[in-house]
């Protein structure tokens, strides 16, 4: 799970790590705004997923003037090759750069935020691969979660809320050998709530 990142070259905080961002225009509105940046500022221009995440609005949270940031929690698929800028690049969620302001505290949002959905939505259809195996999935929900996660379990509860669906086909073993594992491929393509009322939880 990687975090895009860009260092700043002036001051103020030269050579801290910044999220891509900007100013909104008078013609777009906030989601329009966020695709606009993305892409012309980062060559990002696939998004699996975006969503508003919150608004940081604190008086001290750049030097002034002052300015109020909407945050976008955005996920981009695998498949996505955007030809990054010199100045950018994917920072490992585990492994953050000294962060720009209170960009760290906006990037601990939408992990929260994240981790949450992943709870009780199909989200991780926007972090995976079209075909899967179990294993493979359950890499992504540790990433984002944080902490380790059963394949035994993560395949039974995505299974019974009609997350996944099994393509039939499988995947040869790895040099450790063992049986072909099964490959699966997310049941819908766009975000919904799977159960309302579930929550992942670290192991005790």
């Amino acid at each position: 799970m990687a975090v895009l990142l860009w260092e700043r070259a002036l001051d103020p905080q030269k050579g801290t790590w910044s999220l891509p961002g900007g100013r909104l225009r008078d013609d777009e509105d906030l989601d329009t705004s966020a695709r606009r940046q993305l892409a012309e500022k980062v060559d990002v221009r696939e998004l699996a997923h975006l969503e508003q995440l919150s608004v940081f609005s604190a008086p001290d949270r750049v030097p002034a003037p002052r300015r109020i940031a909407s945050a976008y929690l955005g996920l981009v698929p695998l498949t996505a090759d955007p030809q990054l800028p010199g100045d950018t690049a994917w920072h490992p969620l585990s492994a953050l750069p000294p962060m720009s302001f209170d960009h760290g505290t906006v990037v601990e949002h939408a992990r929260t935020r994240l981790a949450a959905k992943l709870s009780y939505t199909n989200i991780a259809f926007a972090l995976a691969p079209a075909d899967f195996t179990m294993s493979t999935l359950r890499e992504i929900y540790c990433a984002a979660l944080g902490y380790d996660v059963d394949t035994t379990n993560l395949q039974r509860v995505l299974t019974r809320r009609k997350v996944i669906t099994p393509t039939g086909k499988t995947r040869a073993p790895g040099r450790a050998g063992g049986r072909p594992a099964a490959v699966y491929r997310y049941t819908d393509s766009g975000i919904r709530v799977t159960d309302e009322f579930a929550a992942l939880r670290p192991p005790t």
